[in-house]
């Protein structure tokens, strides 16, 4: 088990690198894409932009080069795409499921981005400000993802019919998925927010967003590959088991 949370930092970010060369690729802004929302300023430019911050901080993170500062970074960009663009269109995510998940996922990111930047080596260990300051993201990091993942678990439940129809066809009792997912990932979120059974509970999301990977997002992908939301999707959902080891590894299971 510690070998594969060991494995979070690079389940993490090699979906980061792999969104920067979708924008690069598609030359815009997609949907699905995050951490920028397709209404967004900048055209072809910004998204290349975009995808280059997004593979040199993947790579950083990869390779373990001031992995630190990539990671905040990282993090950064990703929240302040959730402040400053998808709130342009606030009631649509406070009122629409599509939106809401759109701009809770990179909410999501950037807090594990956070949480991930506060256990790295430090790049520079003789700045106590910085490494303060890196410190209280890593604890902010912590709220926004465990908050991220209880809104997520609600809307199992608010949107369970149609969730439903994303459940793989060969598995039965797709409701019954539905809702038993929506109820683990709010525990998960609490367990993790209170820091009891934090490590626990981060560390079952993470097996569930892989076992996503594979057994819903995987086929998909194979049968769409020229999809670049099913993509996305994918890289979400590894990204988000990536984050949620990276979180569990800072909380001690059973505490």
């Amino acid at each position: 088990m510690d070998r594969l949370l060991g494995l979070g930092r690079f389940f993490f970010a090699i979906p980061m690198v792999a969104f920067g060369v979708q924008y690069i690729v598609y030359g815009r802004y997609l949907g699905g894409l995050p951490p920028v929302p397709p209404w967004s300023p900048g055209g072809a430019l910004g998204a290349y932009l975009t995808g280059a911050v997004l593979i040199v901080a993947g790579v950083s993170i990869l390779a373990n080069g001031k992995a630190r500062l990539s990671a905040t970074v990282l993090g950064w960009v990703f929240l302040l795409c959730v402040l400053l663009l998808h709130t342009q269109r606030l009631s649509a995510v406070i009122h629409n499921g599509n939106d809401r998940t759109r701009a809770l996922e990179p909410l999501a990111l950037a807090g594990a981005a956070f949480v991930l930047a506060a256990t790295l080596t430090a790049d520079w260990p003789k700045s106590r400000g910085w490494n303060a300051a890196v410190a209280w993201l890593g604890k902010l990091g912590r709220w926004l993802f465990a908050g991220s993942m209880v809104i997520f678990g609600l809307q199992h439940f608010m949107y369970a019919g149609f969730i439903a129809t994303l459940v793989t066809p060969w598995i039965p009792g797709h409701l019954f998925w539905v809702y038993l997912t929506g109820v683990g990932m709010m525990v998960a979120g609490l367990c993790i927010a209170i820091q009891k059974f934090g490590g626990l509970a981060a560390t079952w999301l993470g097996i569930m967003f892989l076992l996503w990977v594979i057994v819903l997002h995987g086929p998909r992908v194979a049968a769409q590959w020229r999809n670049a939301d099913e993509m996305s999707s994918l890289l979400v959902a590894l990204a988000m088991g990536g984050a949620s080891f990276v979180v569990a590894q800072t909380l001690k299971t059973g505490n």
